[in-house]
């Protein structure tokens, strides 16, 4: 035991000697974490309620266009704007505004739309009504003979605009559109039918309505928000981190000659790297205890949403402890196998960036291509997210996370005894 108690100690005077090494593992992570989530915050809220200028190139002049820019206003994220300087907005100049990123999107209304839509609807609602009376009516047949020229509503992106964002503007713009559609045609039956009481008191409001629920593992309902998902992601990786100045510790006793003075004591490799894996838990739990603190009392200053535990904190503990011995065991792995800092560092960099892009930190799993997602399977970081996500956003109890508990620590369990054969053959050799 007091072998076990002296390696530790060597450990944490290693560590408190290494200013870079705390930076590493302290300070680091601590601005990762809010840089990324005051980021994806300001994404999320540019769709969902910062207002955004669009350029609005009205062709058309007509009744619909009209329609199109007084419904504008109803959605809350685009805020149309038709005229720069006075100046009415052509295609030409909406085009190259869009293309030069002083404007995210431009919307182009084609010229003559309100007129084919509402001939359209004419020619459509007068069949409709000459098979109901039985007759036709020659006059109003010729009226509207000639076909309906389809037209095209033009939506200009800028390249940088993200897919969801475009997503979003054309779900809205059509969504806009086809209300505005659906009135013209209430309007068109009203004046082929005259003004009846049965038109009157016809219910034109949306029959279906749409509520958003986000359903939980306890069975409440939740509402997640960007320091939900961010505070998880991120913080995993920085326990992640951890791999690279673990391995580099190893590699620079090796270099150093103080592994070889160790191997001449009667002390098993276990103790050498048990002390380590100590030290290292206690950093992941206190990253993770001072990640917490900021989303509690920081994140609220600087315009963020505040971190809700809920009531499992102890499980939170529980999964950061079970990623950091995850972590652990893969950075003394690395450090057992490596020999050279030009071998550990590089390798150690990519390995973490690589498990944190197939295992969800960076991009959900369930929008990867199938194979990915297969693949992210078999990485650490994307047990450990699942298990917080289990806590943080579905509010899972103690047997919804012990598959990706059990998962990490078998995973600890695995790389250790792999870097333990590993010293021992070569120490045979």
């Amino acid at each position: 035991m007091y072998k076990f108690i002296a390696s530790v100690k060597k450990e944490s005077l290693l560590l408190l000697r290494d200013p870079g090494g705390l930076v590493i593992l302290f300070l680091m992570p601590v601005i990762l974490v809010i840089t990324i989530t005051l980021i994806q915050d300001a994404t999320f809220k540019s769709v969902s309620s910062n207002s955004i200028n669009i350029l609005l190139v009205d062709n058309d002049q007509g009744k619909l266009s009209a329609e199109i820019q007084k419904n504008f206003d109803a959605i809350e994220f685009l805020t149309p704007v038709s005229e720069i300087d006075n100046i009415k907005i052509t295609e030409e100049k909406a085009s190259s505004l869009v293309a030069s990123g002083a404007y995210q999107l431009a919307v182009v209304i084609p010229e003559g739309l309100s007129q084919e839509l509402s001939k359209q609807i004419d020619k459509n609602i007068i069949k409709i009504l000459e098979e109901f009376e039985g007759k036709e009516d020659s006059l109003k047949i010729e009226a509207i003979a000639e076909k309906a020229i389809s037209k095209t509503v033009k939506i200009y992106f800028d390249p940088v605009t993200q897919e969801t964002f475009r997503s979003s503007v054309i779900f809205a713009v059509d969504k806009l559109v086809a209300n505005i559609e659906t009135k013209s045609i209430y309007e068109a039956f009203e004046k082929e039918l005259g003004e009846s009481e049965s038109l009157k008191s016809f219910n034109r409001a949306h029959f279906v309505q749409y509520k958003q629920i986000n359903p939980s593992l306890s069975g409440e309902s939740v509402l997640p928000n960007s320091v939900q998902h961010n505070i998880p992601a991120w913080t995993l990786f920085a326990i992640f981190f951890m791999i690279l100045p673990l391995s580099l510790n190893l590699v620079h006793e090796k270099g150093q000659g103080t592994f070889v003075r160790l191997q001449t004591m009667p002390i098993n490799y276990l103790f050498i790297i048990g002390g380590k894996a100590i030290l290292f838990l206690f950093v992941s739990v206190l990253q993770f205890t001072i990640i917490l603190l900021l989303g509690i009392f920081l994140f609220p200053k600087l315009g963020l949403p505040t971190l809700n535990l809920g009531t499992n904190l102890g499980l939170l503990y529980l999964v950061a402890i079970s990623s950091g011995m995850g972590a652990i065991g893969l950075g003394i792995l690395l450090g057992t196998v490596f020999n050279t800092h030009e071998q550990a560092a590089p390798f150690g960099a990519v390995l973490i960036v690589m498990l944190a892009a197939i295992g969800g930190v960076w991009v959900p799993v369930f929008v990867m291509p199938d194979t990915m997602q297969v693949l992210a399977k078999v990485s650490p970081m994307n047990w450990g997210l699942e298990a917080f996500y289990d806590c943080f956003l579905r509010k899972g109890n103690l047997g919804d996370i012990l598959p990706e508990i059990g998962l990490l620590i078998g995973f600890f369990i695995s790389t250790i005894v792999i870097a333990i054969l590993y010293y021992e053959k070569k120490k045979a050799i």
